[in-house]
């Protein structure tokens, strides 16, 4: 049997769902130290304490 090519949204499901794979790799792989000290302005950290925020009040 020879190899088959893949359809347009299977080659695009592949390529997409490794991308995705590696972006959530990059966003977790966040290590304490002074290079990757997130800013207090970055949204990230605005969203994360406005969460530590509301789950304090819900206790």
């Amino acid at each position: 049997m020879g190899v088959t090519r893949l359809k347009r949204k299977d080659r695009r499901n592949k390529t997409v769902s490794r991308v995705e794979v590696q972006f959530l790799k990059l966003g977790r792989n966040i290590e304490l130290g002074s290079k990757s000290k997130m800013s207090d302005k970055d949204q990230i950290s605005k969203n994360n304490a406005i969460l530590d925020q509301l789950s304090n009040n819900a206790n």
